[in-house]
């Protein structure tokens, strides 16, 4: 089994574009677990592109899965945590010019200051998971960290340019979450999944989580939340039985 996380940061990208009060995220929050998702992500972004404060305080009080506040390891997110309270906290890089979350949070060049945000969540009775690079060494020192578990970041899997470089990118992610799970860490895994792409990622026996935003809101656009998450989830069970 192979749970799916909803990330509902680009309804909020819509929203804001106008400034406007829908898209409403928290519906959208709603209409994904009814459409069968296992968990819903936001990311609150120190310069609040979309995810809102008022958004995840409301979504902490709605949402009836397991509720992952993605951040950067700042003290203000930490802060924000601490009064949030959220089931799950993934710590993610953050960068002002990008466009969305480029490349994993660097465990080992960050490890001292990484190490004070993960005891101060997880003395707080949070989850923490690391967003890194599918990268054996990453994994390791999340582990050092005392972080609970990893999610391994598949741009580079699903951006690779041709059939060898994906073969070797998808064993990367498959010999890191082999080696996270041998370690005792939470195996999830995500980031330019698709549903064109995302099978041979959700057929990794060691991955029990997924987490994608932008496809599933880009098919929300066409069809609806909940038939899109339901798409979705139809794809991850057939992957897992084999049948893609």
């Amino acid at each position: 089994m192979i749970r799916l996380k909803v990330s509902i940061d680009h309804v909020a990208t819509v929203r804001q574009a106008r400034r406007a009060a829908e898209p409403d995220p928290v519906q959208a929050a709603v209409l994904a677990e009814l459409g069968g998702a296992d968990g819903i992500a936001v990311h609150l972004r120190g310069d609040r592109r979309h995810i809102q404060d008022r958004d995840v305080e409301v979504l902490r009080r709605i949402v009836r899965t397991p509720f992952n506040l993605r951040m950067a390891p700042t003290q203000e997110m930490v802060r924000v945590a601490l009064t949030l309270s959220p089931d799950q906290v993934t710590l993610v890089p953050e960068r002002t010019e990008e466009v969305t979350t480029e490349g994993g949070v660097d465990a080992v060049l960050n490890s001292v200051h990484l190490r004070s945000s993960v005891k101060t969540l997880a003395e707080a009775g949070i989850e923490v998971s690391l967003f890194v690079d599918p990268e054996l060494e990453q994994v390791k020192e999340a582990h050092k960290l005392g972080a609970a578990g990893v999610e391994l970041n598949t741009a580079p899997w699903a951006d690779s340019a041709d059939d060898r470089a994906r073969e070797g990118a998808l064993r990367q992610v498959t010999d890191t979450a082999r080696l996270a799970r041998k370690l005792g860490l939470q195996v999830h895994a995500g980031h330019a999944l698709t549903y064109l792409n995302v099978a041979p990622v959700a057929a990794i026996g060691e991955i029990s989580e997924l987490c994608i935003g932008h496809s599933i809101v880009a098919r929300a656009l066409l069809v609806g939340m909940e038939r899109a998450v339901r798409d979705m989830t139809e794809l991850l069970r057939a992957a897992r039985r084999g049948r893609v």
